[in-house]
């Protein structure tokens, strides 16, 4: 099938209901200062990182438009209104430089929260459940997480001293997991309990594997994450979604047909998961479209759209 047939078909599927089946708003839907429940909640945009800038995929398109024109690593407010991004690469005429920044996308208002010259590096930030910081990891060697404030950009340390990656805040607010590197394990994940300042290990993995990008369940119970621990005999195509408990049993295979998996993330009302991933008919394993999984991950199917080549990071806007 030709990329054109094959775009022409998943769009033609967009309109005639795919769309409608993730749970998705077909709409703008008015934010709520005060907390909703998960009834309340309506899943609103995709926003794909694709290294330079960020895509938006509004609900019922399957044409992405320019959200922002550079950074990376964008994750959107727990109310949907904002977007935090960074930027670690700097522009050919050397006037772009590391930054931390936020975007109002109902006003386009664009704020930089912290600014250093090139060298510095930034890593994918994560949200506090009330929306008031942002947690990401930066320093030489990856080694310090911090939190920022979003109003005032001061930032206070959670954590220094191992390399670290691929932050992601609990819903529930009391935790950060990360990747993390032990100097005598290896890369391990682990949990950071914000109440104590305590890292503990949940996950370590077998020799021979690679696993990325954690992320809490809604209810904050377990961290779901990327792995190729069940197709190390594989050199592609071999990942599945796996989640562990936070007190580090109960390691569960979530996906059984092995595929390439980036970035999952969960639904602003909890009831889907979605991830970056390579449809089986693409003829090149370097475009990638999103899938989605019911909750319970009984059921997989594939959002219709663009490719989104050399993608980065998958995030799901609630509804504003």
């Amino acid at each position: 099938m030709t990329a054109m047939n094959r775009r022409a078909l998943l769009r033609t599927a967009a309109l005639t209901g795919v769309a409608a089946a993730t749970g998705l708003a077909v709409g703008p839907h008015a934010a709520s200062a005060a907390p909703a429940s998960a009834a309340d909640v309506v899943n609103g945009s995709w926003l794909v990182s694709v290294g330079w800038g960020v895509l938006q995929v509004d609900p019922g398109r399957t044409t992405p438009r320019e959200l922002l024109p550079n950074g990376d690593h964008a994750k959107a407010s727990p109310d949907g209104r904002y977007v935090a991004w960074v930027n670690t690469a700097r522009s050919g005429d050397g006037t772009l430089e590391p930054y931390v920044a936020v975007y109002d996308r109902v006003t386009g208002q664009k704020r930089t929260l912290l600014a250093d010259p090139f060298g510095v590096r930034y890593g994918a930030p994560t949200w506090s459940p009330d929306g008031t910081e942002i947690a990401l990891v930066t320093g030489q060697g990856n080694d310090r997480l911090i939190a920022v404030d979003v109003v005032t950009g001061a930032t206070r340390v959670l954590v220094e001293g191992h390399s670290m990656r691929d932050p992601d805040w609990s819903r529930d607010g009391s935790m950060i997991v990360v990747r993390w590197r032990s100097r005598s394990q290896g890369w391990q994940l682990r949990v950071l309990e914000l109440a104590t300042g305590t890292v503990r290990p949940i996950y370590t993995p077998v020799a021979g594997e690679m696993f990325i990008s954690p992320v809490f369940m809604p209810d904050s119970g377990r961290v779901v994450f990327c792995t190729n621990r069940w197709h190390l005999d594989r050199e592609v195509y071999n990942q599945s979604l796996a989640s562990v408990r936070i007190g580090g049993t109960g390691l569960k295979k979530l996906t059984d047909e092995p595929r390439f998996y980036l970035s999952p993330v969960f639904s602003p009302d909890g009831r889907y998961c979605a991830a970056l991933s390579i449809p089986p008919e693409n003829e090149y394993p370097d475009g990638g479209n999103i899938i989605v999984s019911t909750s319970g991950f009984g059921e997989q199917w594939w959002i219709p759209g663009d490719e989104y080549d050399d993608s980065t990071r998958l995030d799901w806007a609630r509804a504003i």
